[in-house]
């Protein structure tokens, strides 16, 4: 099973990092949180690794239908979409929004699924 949609761009990670908070913005998703592992695994263990950032993000009128489906649906939200070095280009990578669908089984959660990975693909084609 696959779980993710993922782009390869040729572009530097600082500048992917600002064209995706745009794309995202563009498709009325908020950034919530976002975790730079790099920094953290760095500061916490001494370990080096690749540019790798995640970020929270969210579209509040689809986290409200998703909620109103399934409170314990938050376990899921918000959507995680991945910035991260892979050699000489930037990978972006998102959840599948139906994967909460798949893990869920409830049909309740399948409109939301379809408009989120609409928007998401939506946003990742505005990238490449």
């Amino acid at each position: 099973m696959s779980y993710d949609r993922t782009i390869r761009l040729d572009g530097d990670f600082d500048t992917t990092v600002t064209a995706v908070r745009e794309a995202l913005a563009d498709q009325g998703f908020g950034v919530l949180t976002e975790i730079d592992v790099r920094a953290t695994l760095k500061a916490k263990l001494g370990h080096d690794m690749e540019d790798y950032l995640i970020l929270g993000a969210c579209n509040p009128p689809l986290a409200r239908r998703a909620l109103e489906a399934d409170r314990s649906i938050g376990l899921l939200l918000p959507c995680n979409v991945v910035v991260r070095r892979d050699g000489d280009t930037t990978l972006v990578q998102a959840l599948d929004p139906g994967t909460m669908v798949t893990l869920t089984g409830l049909p309740a959660l399948e409109g939301v699924a379809a408009d989120a990975t609409a928007r998401l693909d939506a946003a990742l084609r505005s990238l490449s």
